[in-house]
């Protein structure tokens, strides 16, 4: 008896291994992703400029860093006591105006540096709404608690998605031809918009990233989907997978979902050193009744080889 229905899944031509380097930008839900890659220990870089909800976001910061445009001091602002950008998530923020810039143009650096040497970039899209700044004229990533009177709220149309996504994938593949793109619709539900709207939303993407996809397949040019929004939707149709808040998954679905993505996009041959970093992980996280006794110390040592061990294959690995 089937007691749930399963997405089928179909392994990866390029899969991720130790020696990828995978660059994860957008919602919310690529920082759970990359959570598991860091726990993991794969090379990768998440989300420099934060959390990234919709693909015009994504787009700017793409165009930032593959042609090296700097924040100007111009380009931020005050609210509340603390200097802000529109093109970054509140993470960035800080009381002093020199901290922010320069934690903004270390983002643009870094990306661009990446850009040039990954092998894979995953594209989570959240949203098609978005906040249009009625001063500027220009769609925020963030509206950093300004007042909502401040912007126009507007829909992205499916052809609008669709030319920001060619947009990105064209960005990522001048900085580098060799790699692989992968996109993906965030399951987190934007209910702050509305149920019907959130549903809307939804579905502009998911139309929006199809169409793209059957373009590039056309083209046989490395653009992938992985469908982590309707393993979400489909196999855990369930509010025991939901936080408290009832739209961001739990742990249990992120950890499904995980196991998912690395069925369809990690190599099989990385299955034993994950289970290898994961078991120094938790000897990591183990705390004990007596740190000072013989038998603990005995861990420690037997811990710091396995680590020493690994890191003879891995150099890259840190686990400080």
């Amino acid at each position: 008896m089937k007691l749930q229905t399963q997405i089928p899944l179909k392994k990866a031509d390029v899969p991720i291994d130790y020696y990828s380097q995978t660059l994860l930008l957008g919602s919310c839900f690529s920082e759970n992703m990359g959570e598991k890659m860091a726990y993991h220990q794969f090379q990768h870089l998440r989300n420099p400029l934060g959390i990234l909800f919709h693909p015009l976001a994504i787009e700017n910061l793409l165009n930032r860093a593959k042609n090296l445009v700097s924040f100007s001091p111009d380009e931020l602002f005050e609210h509340n006591g603390l200097w802000h950008s529109y093109e970054a998530h509140s993470s960035l923020d800080s009381e002093k105006k020199e901290k922010v810039l320069g934690r903004l143009n270390t983002a643009v650096k870094e990306t661009n540096d990446f850009l040039k040497t990954a092998s894979h970039v995953i594209l989570t899209l959240g949203t098609a709404w978005v906040y249009r700044h009625k001063d500027s004229g220009k769609v925020v990533a963030n509206c950093h608690k300004v007042p909502q009177r401040a912007f126009d709220k507007e829909l992205l149309s499916v052809a609008e998605i669709v030319q920001s996504l060619e947009n990105c994938i064209r960005l990522v593949q001048e900085a580098n031809p060799a790699v692989e793109v992968i996109l993906t619709v965030s399951p987190v539900r934007h209910l702050k918009d509305g149920f019907v709207e959130n549903q809307r939303s939804k579905s502009h993407l998911i139309a929006a990233v199809h169409e793209v996809i059957s373009k590039k397949a056309e083209e046989n040019c490395g653009v992938s989907y992985f469908s982590s929004y309707e393993i979400q939707m489909d196999e855990l149709r369930d509010y025991r997978f939901y936080k408290e808040d009832m739209v961001h998954p739990n742990a249990m679905a992120v950890s499904y979902i995980w196991d998912k993505f690395k069925e369809v996009w990690m190599a099989e041959e990385v299955y034993k050193t994950m289970e290898e970093v994961a078991q120094i992980q938790r000897g990591l996280a183990h705390k004990p009744f007596q740190p000072l006794s013989a038998e603990h110390l005995k861990f420690k040592e037997k811990l710091q080889e396995k680590i020493t061990k690994l890191k003879e294959g891995f150099p890259f690995m840190d686990f400080a």
